[in-house]
């Protein structure tokens, strides 16, 4: 989601004068505003905004990134995302950048406006529908990717992938994909869609919700056993396969976009807290939306699960699920915000 002012693209995260690279703090900084970049080229684009009129450049060039290539949608031509080279002046280098990355690869969210809105909307019904890995944007954005690993080089590890929203889910499928060949690439994903209702919004009796999740994974494990049971054991194991990849995510408990996230990893260590992990260890994987899905979509794999995350929740009270939605929340420097490794 985006602002509908344009000064919202110029309030960025002026205070960070130096980036320390060895600081997960500053990476995140610089991810996101990275990201904010692929937003503010296709509006860039949206008002034939060029040259000293764009908006875009401080986004990156602020770090020393330059611009290395555009994502452009085949379908509507509009820009979803880019890919960021890190050049710095000779004089930076140093120590200091064992942990920065050689190229960037970042994707945007949806924009409410009319030039690109009903493509953005298209795709985030197929996050619903559990068909994103079928559309095109997410096709060029893997073909993208695999590219980038070839010209780097080794395991991708000089390479970043970073999404906010509807991004996000697009970066996820891409990691995802990428870590199924053993290739883990670096990952911070900001709001990203958990396609399912959020029971810390919908009750606050703790004992009605521990017994719903329960049920739901005693169903999801049943579901998931039956109707996996006539396949191959290493493609319903690709789940485990995935838990040495660790990406990063952001996610904000008033924002119902991806709160859920919350739930899904408490609820797994609770689980096991109680001696129920097996049943867990197979719900965890799926989803009853893509379960059902399956039936009808081929591969409807569940995008948003994952084994293995770093999960940072920002705490801070907003007003509403927009204003908790937001990319800007992630760069302000009076965040607070909890920090926790879930490892499957």
């Amino acid at each position: 989601m985006t602002s509908k002012n344009d000064n919202f693209y110029l309030s960025g995260p002026s205070h960070l004068t130096c980036v320390n690279w060895d600081d997960a703090y500053h990476r995140k900084i610089v991810a996101a505003s990275l990201v904010n970049g692929v937003y503010v080229l296709e509006k860039d684009r949206q008002k034939q905004r060029q040259g000293p009129d764009s908006l875009a450049f401080p986004w990156w060039t602020f770090f020393h990134f330059q611009l290395f290539h555009r994502l452009v949608d085949d379908v509507d031509s509009s820009i979803f995302g880019a890919i960021y080279e890190f050049k710095p002046p000779p004089s930076m280098w140093n120590n200091t950048l064992r942990r920065s990355p050689r190229y960037v690869i970042a994707f945007r969210g949806t924009i409410i406006k009319l030039d690109s809105v009903l493509r953005d909307m298209m795709l985030d019904l197929k996050i619903l529908m559990h068909g994103l890995h079928q559309t095109s944007c997410s096709k060029i954005a893997i073909e993208s990717v695999r590219n980038m690993v070839t010209r780097v080089g080794g395991n991708g590890s000089n390479l970043w992938l970073a999404g906010h929203s509807l991004g996000s889910s697009i970066a996820l499928h891409a990691g995802k994909t990428m870590a199924k060949s053993g290739i883990f690439i670096e990952s911070f994903l900001f709001n990203p869609p958990f396609p399912s209702a959020p029971l810390d919004q919908i009750t606050k009796c703790e004992e009605l919700k521990q017994g719903i999740r329960f049920a739901g994974s005693v169903l999801k494990a049943g579901l998931g056993i039956a109707m996996n049971s006539n396949k191959k054991s290493s493609s319903y194991d690709s789940f485990s396969a995935l838990s040495g990849w660790i990406p990063s995510l952001f996610v904000n408990r008033s924002d119902y976009i991806c709160s859920k996230y919350v739930e899904y990893f408490e609820h797994r260590r609770k689980m096991e807290e109680i001696g129920a992990g097996c049943i867990e260890s197979i719900a965890t994987r799926n989803s009853l939306g893509s379960l059902m899905m399956s039936a009808f979509v081929k591969e409807s794999e569940p995008l948003h699960l994952i084994p293995s995350a770093i999960l940072t929740v920002n705490l801070i009270p907003h007003q509403d699920c927009l204003e908790a939605h937001r990319i800007d929340q992630w760069w302000k420097p009076d965040l607070h915000m909890e920090y926790k490794l879930h490892k499957y």
